[in-house]
């Protein structure tokens, strides 16, 4: 394995994204200020699940199992996300 086979693979350019989403979820994080906390909080957990798709489709080798695998990988984290930002908007705001 050469190196530019290393700096042109999927997976480098997945990890660049993760670093690139972990960089705009920081952001925004510290840039809230007056905002509601529940939006950006909202924001950051979509960012989050985005990475955790790259993640277990690229770096647990989901992409390549078989269809029914790929689509519960894709429907838990669906699930959890759309539970966890339900969660988090419906709450009361803070003070």
């Amino acid at each position: 394995m050469n190196m530019r086979h290393l700096i042109v693979s999927r997976t480098t350019a997945v990890w660049l994204l993760l670093v690139a989403a972990t960089l705009l979820s920081w952001k925004v994080g510290h840039e809230a200020g007056g905002q509601d906390p529940r939006g950006v909080g909202a924001m950051i957990i979509i960012v989050a699940f985005i990475k955790v798709h790259f993640v277990i489709l690229d770096f647990m080798e989901i992409r390549h199992a078989p269809r029914w695998m790929r689509r519960v990988g894709c429907a838990w984290i669906v699930l959890m996300a759309a539970t966890l930002v339900a969660l988090l908007v419906t709450a009361p705001p803070p003070p």
